[in-house]
């Protein structure tokens, strides 16, 4: 009903913070494909090379330094969970 109060349809502040939202979706997975472009290339440097893809100690560097990096409102285990999926898949 469009002349409902409650109908959050024709909310401009509400349909001007969804833009946002959406806009910033579209920069979270346009990062995420960069970064699987990027993780896709040292993979294949590495395999020319014989040396091992995956790196405890640099996985453990960047989970802290990114810790360190984070200023919130995302917490340290919602940071934990994240990242933990974006590693999950760029090791696939």
């Amino acid at each position: 009903m469009p002349n409902d109060p409650t109908s959050t349809a024709d909310d401009v502040a509400i349909r001007q913070m969804r833009d946002q939202i959406i806009d910033n979706d579209l920069k979270l997975i346009q990062a995420i494909n960069q970064r699987l472009t990027l993780v896709a290339r040292l993979r294949a440097y590495k395999h020319e090379r014989g040396l091992e893809f995956v790196d405890p100690s640099r996985e453990e560097w960047m989970h802290r330094y990114l810790q360190g990096a984070n200023g919130g409102p995302l917490s340290e285990k919602g940071l934990t969970e994240i990242y933990g999926h974006v590693l999950e898949m760029t090791k696939r």
